[in-house]
């Protein structure tokens, strides 16, 4: 039997058996079969990853909490939320990963971030083992003092299970500034310490600088290095973004200082296309209207008419030169993809997690276009939460200048950990297979040296 069968046989034997134990769990299920499809012949080239079955093991989430979170609205209404914290592998540092607040949130959903981040998190450099956290919860319509009341009761029963040593998590998806203040006002309450157990403080009480923008930056000098790879700028190119939060922003706000131009961005209502590209006083609008009004980005095109909205839909079947995703999973399908490929787009780096599907994946790596998936090219959020930790940890704050240097610095190495173990024998580089494999050498080689444990 050839190698490649017995790779192929292997690979179906071990993802029957993970879904056969998490049954359901759709969203898992597609992670961790990206990720072992890439490892699977490196790991089949040494027998002892198999014998110490280094995969299975960092496949078992080391701790899964849920727990539930009541509390009460505006009008004396009793809620309840679930909460979640999945602590996924602690071989390189102590467990990193966002908070996310959003209607979507489940166990499945929880699982593959924190299976992603696992890996991410390897490719920084840094010492941060992978996690993730959250509810159900959504902060949007929510007055303040019910995001705070929420906010009380989700940390008490979480502080249980983090510490600055043990779990240090961030913001993501409809976890910002504010819902970060409520968060560690309460730990802080709870605990008794000042510690820098969560990442995305405030500048005044221990904070980083670059810490919003560090996501949408870091994708930005991800797509730089991918481009020059083929001898291409940024600058002069048009840039579809999905998102308008936080990292669609700063992608946007980056292409911008790069030369490039944002055509698009999107909500959960639809997306926006301008045909004379989002310039810096339109970002500005966009950054008022969403994080100050917490408005819908339809709005725009009420105020800049030359402006298309397209309700229910997504930007991905406009032209334009590079593609962004930077709103959440699965928003890139199979005819999107080819739409994307057809209309002359270059390169994919997604700045949100596991945008594209797998059959999306294939149609980009088929037309063979420049493609990044997140574990790699949205590693700059975490890598700078990273750089908060470091900070706290010596009691001091770094200059902007500082914070975007080192940045730059880890999402180049990224870059050349992708190029590593991602080329072909034809040239073209794998990232998906490079992002895996770099990231999963690493963490398999601190689990072995660590013990059955």
């Amino acid at each position: 039997m050839s190698n490649e069968k017995i790779t192929r046989q292997y690979i179906d034997s071990f993802m029957a058996d993970l879904i056969r134990k998490n049954p359901g769990e759709s969203e898992f299920h597609q992670a961790v079969r990206e990720v072992v499809e890439s490892v699977a012949p490196y790991v089949m080239q040494y027998p002892y990853l198999r014998e110490q079955k280094v995969l299975e093991r960092i496949v078992e989430p080391e701790r899964v909490i849920m727990f539930r979170v009541p509390w009460v609205d505006d009008n004396g209404e009793i809620q309840i939320n679930r909460g979640y914290r999945v602590q996924m592998n602690s071989a390189i540092g102590p467990y990193k990963g966002g908070i996310r607040f959003h209607a979507s949130v489940t166990l499945s959903i929880m699982k593959f971030l924190a299976f992603e981040q696992t890996f991410k998190n390897s490719l920084t450099t840094l010492p941060m083992g992978g996690a993730k956290g959250g509810s159900d919860f959504s902060p949007r319509g929510k007055s303040d003092a019910e995001v705070m009341r929420f906010c009380q009761s989700f940390m008490t029963e979480l502080q249980r299970h983090i510490g600055q040593d043990t779990d240090v998590p961030a913001g993501d998806i409809g976890v910002g500034g504010r819902e970060i203040g409520f968060l560690f006002g309460q730990y802080k309450r709870l605990r008794d310490e000042f510690t820098g157990t969560l990442t995305g403080k405030g500048q005044y009480w221990g904070g980083s600088r670059l810490r919003p923008e560090a996501t949408g930056y870091g994708l930005c000098y991800f797509a730089q290095e991918m481009l020059a790879t083929r001898g291409i700028e940024l600058a002069g190119k048009k840039v579809l973004i999905s998102g308008a939060g936080n990292v669609a922003q700063y992608a946007a706000e980056k292409c911008l200082q790069l030369g490039a131009t944002p055509m698009t961005m999107s909500d959960s209502d639809g997306y926006i296309y301008d045909p004379d590209g989002i310039d810096r006083e339109k970002l500005d609008y966009i950054m008022e209207l969403k994080n100050v009004e917490r408005g819908r980005i339809k709005e725009y095109a009420e105020e800049y008419p030359n402006a298309v909205y397209h309700e229910g839909k997504r930007p991905w079947y406009e032209k334009a030169d590079i593609a962004l995703p930077c709103a959440t999973q699965n928003e890139i399908n199979g005819d999107e993809a080819a739409a994307l490929v057809k209309n002359g787009v270059i390169a994919v780096a997604e700045g949100a997690n596991m945008p594209s599907l797998p059959e999306a994946i294939k149609i980009f790596q088929d037309a063979k276009i420049l493609y990044a998936p997140g574990k790699a090219s949205n590693a700059g959020g975490v890598s700078v939460s990273g750089l908060e930790m470091s900070q706290n940890s010596e009691r001091l704050s770094w200059t902007a200048k500082e914070v975007d240097d080192y940045l730059k610095r880890i999402m180049n190495d990224i870059h050349e950990n992708c190029v590593k173990y991602g080329t072909q024998a034809d040239g073209y580089i794998n990232y998906v297979k490079g992002a895996n494999v770099a990231g999963f050498i690493k963490v398999a080689k601190a689990m072995m040296a660590q013990g059955i444990v």
